[in-house]
């Protein structure tokens, strides 16, 4: 009977971690680690001004986890290396899809799980009741400082989906020329098509997640707008505050479609040339001939 559980148990761990034996050493590997990962992940370690920090942790161990994870979903993973706009894709988006709050431990590790690929891109939603939760502690002093804050994130957000949407747009007409690049060579290697078709798969999915993310955090803010209307009104902030999420409302709309810009924003061109000390200081034009 011992021997019999013991094989029972072999077949099902067998089946839990794929038919093929050989994949069986890489699948242990990856259930021994992940509990470990749930416990110390956390999110990532931020340095100044909440930008990412260096960490072998996250950068290595739980990307190498993540990519046996896909794998076993039967989520296409690439070998390739990233282009310089397909690293920049990623760095951009990072800080749209990661917490409002970068203190938020709960939903930090949910998005950190999730670009690492240890859980599918679409399950790394942040809860939109957190920040709100952020918002009532005694972190703020002044009912103000809540409505500045939250302002202040929502427009931080808004200008940060353009310049976004603009890397997003090179990288997928990269994308359209590598896809007709690989069906017009006529000897091609299985490892280059299935690497070619599951890059630009990986880039679609970062994509897609922005948008997702951009939506959810859309619905912390006005659950937290609604919610300090409520537990302190204040008129002008108030106003202020509806006016900046509906501008990151109205810049998030161009998302859900790709990223779809008008062609001027998309190519960079504009009438006249942008100064090149600070984008906000409107158009250089030639100087009126007399």
């Amino acid at each position: 009977m011992g021997l019999g559980r013991r094989t029972d148990m072999r077949a099902l761990r067998d089946r839990a971690c794929g038919r093929k034996r050989a994949d069986v050493p890489s699948c242990l590997r990856l259930l021994t680690v992940l509990p470990l990962l749930a416990v110390a992940a956390c999110s990532r370690p931020t340095g100044d001004f909440d930008r990412a920090r260096p960490s072998v942790l996250h950068d290595k161990v739980m990307m190498q986890t993540g990519e046996l994870a896909a794998r076993y979903r039967g989520d296409p993973v690439s070998k390739f290396n990233y282009t310089d706009d397909e690293n920049l894709l990623r760095d951009r988006g990072w800080g749209l899809i990661r917490p409002p709050w970068t203190k938020d431990w709960i939903g930090g590790t949910i998005v950190e799980m999730a670009r690492t690929r240890n859980i599918p891109e679409a399950e790394g939603r942040v809860p939109p009741d957190l920040y709100y939760i952020f918002l009532s502690s005694d972190k703020f002093r002044s009912s103000n400082a809540r409505y500045d804050r939250l302002a202040a994130d929502a427009r931080g957000d808004a200008e940060l989906i353009r310049p976004f949407c603009e890397v997003a747009m090179r990288v997928r007409a990269a994308d359209d020329e590598r896809l007709r690049a690989l069906s017009s060579r006529q000897v091609v290697t299985q490892e280059t098509y299935d690497g070619a078709k599951a890059r630009v798969y990986e880039n679609r999915v970062m994509t897609a997640w922005v948008a997702q993310a951009i939506g959810y955090r859309i619905k912390a803010y006005q659950k937290a707008l609604d919610g300090l209307e409520i537990e302190t009104p204040t008129g002008n902030r108030m106003y202020q505050t509806d006016k900046a999420v509906r501008t990151l409302e109205a810049e998030a709309s161009i998302l859900p479609d790709g990223c779809a810009l008008p062609s001027d924003a998309a190519t960079g061109e504009t009438e006249g040339r942008r100064s090149r000390i600070y984008t906000g200081w409107g158009l250089e034009r030639p100087a009126p001939v007399k």
